[in-house]
């Protein structure tokens, strides 16, 4: 069986569809997939033995200019997404038996397009919940156009939503479909998810409730990292009681550097050491102290297991692997899905969800203490021992046993 992953985005929309690739090649099937040409993903994917077919413009130079929340030039991105789906992902689906695509709305509408004229199955991935049409939470904004915020029925405010998504990307849509053959779409968002959509996260971390909507929970998708940790990195940890990790994934340059000198002296005044992750931020410590270690792309699996403490912008991924660690928790959600990440963490009692976007000393101090209490070590411990690490393997049979039915 051939099978074509189709993903844009960061490591959080990468990494898991690579965990995908590696489960179905274990059970016999020929996978490719296609994602941003970045080179860190293509290490990455090499390292894990997957085959990358570049698709679309490097995703970090984009995520890094573009300002938070804004329009400015979404449909020429938009298009540009679409057409990568059309042409690149298209051809490498040429013959294949399915496409499964995840990320932002133009790649997973033009992956379905692209699916249709294949006359190939198609299935629709998303690696958080908060995307799925559901009456039991409001839609995320849009960008440039914010849902109105005295609207108390979630499900007219989900019509709007749909509403919206086909202002913004029908259009270039369905010219798209036009000049390939296909017939206009009515309703991009539904499309693109189709009534069966499947999702990627675990169901004690995350749980599905149910709704008209057939979602498929999957358990989350993990690509096991093997990778050892750099001996300068090993060397800092050995040297010392755990250290606090702080990173702020791929988050654009400006505000989290701006966080990194009052979460270090929140974690200083609790007596603690400091791993830094640069990220796409580029982020450095404030100072030249030997309390603080800078790192650039590592092992989050293993380097997670080794900290006291994950202070965290509340991605899918970075929450994930946090949890399977068993390593408490501080959430400093900036937008998207991560505030429903921050609120799952406190909920579970693996750690605190910081209060507000913008950390200062004496709040981060909070939501430290509350993490590195005993409980909440207790917690995360007991959580991460009911956290599935199969999710890879049960999409990959279901995908196996659709197509061969």
């Amino acid at each position: 069986m051939r099978v074509v992953v189709s993903t844009y985005g960061s490591r959080g929309s990468v990494e898991p569809m690579a965990g995908l690739a590696v489960a179905l090649r274990d059970l016999g099937a020929e996978v490719r997939l296609c994602a941003p040409p970045d080179e860190e993903f293509a290490e990455r994917l090499a390292e894990a033995g997957v085959p990358l077919i570049p698709s679309g413009a490097p995703v970090r130079p984009l995520v890094t200019s573009v300002t938070p929340g804004s329009a400015q030039g979404l449909a020429e991105r938009a298009a540009a997404l679409m057409a990568a789906q059309f042409d690149t992902v298209a051809a490498a689906a040429e013959g294949c038996d399915a496409l499964v695509a995840t990320g932002p709305l133009p790649v997973t509408a033009g992956a379905r397009s692209a699916a249709e004229k294949l006359g190939v199955r198609y299935v629709h991935v998303s690696h958080q919940p908060v995307s799925l049409p559901s009456p039991h939470r409001r839609p995320p904004a849009r960008r440039g156009s914010p849902l109105p915020a005295d609207e108390p029925d979630n499900r007219a405010l989900w019509e709007l939503d749909a509403r919206l998504a086909d202002r913004m990307f029908a259009e270039e849509l369905n010219a798209q479909r036009a000049a390939h053959g296909l017939p206009p779409v009515d309703g991009v968002r539904d499309y693109a998810f189709t009534d069966r959509p499947w999702l990627a996260t675990d169901p004690v971390l995350s749980p599905w409730e149910p709704t008209d909507l057939g979602v498929v929970q999957t358990g989350a998708w993990i690509l096991p990292d093997e990778r050892p940790l750099p001996a300068a990195l090993s060397e800092f940890l050995d040297a010392g009681a755990p250290p606090v990790y702080v990173g702020f994934g791929s988050m654009p340059p400006g505000a989290p550097q701006e966080f990194v000198g009052p979460v270090v002296e929140a974690v200083r005044a609790q007596g603690r050491r400091v791993v830094v992750s640069r990220g796409w931020a580029g982020l450095s410590p404030v100072d030249g102290g030997d309390d603080c270690f800078a790192v650039g792309e590592v092992n989050h699996q293993a380097l997670f297991r080794r900290t006291a403490a994950v202070v965290h912008h509340g991605g899918a991924g970075t929450t994930t692997t946090a949890a399977l660690s068993g390593t408490p928790q501080v959430v400093v959600a900036q937008g998207a899905d991560q505030p429903y990440w921050a609120g799952r963490v406190a909920e579970l009692g693996i750690g605190a969800a910081h209060d507000g976007p913008a950390p200062a000393a004496d709040s981060v101090a909070d939501a430290l203490r509350t993490a590195l209490a005993p409980g909440a070590r207790a917690r995360a411990s007991a959580v991460a021992a009911t956290i599935r690490r199969d999710g890879t393997t049960v999409a990959a049979k279901l995908l196996l046993d659709a197509v061969s039915s």
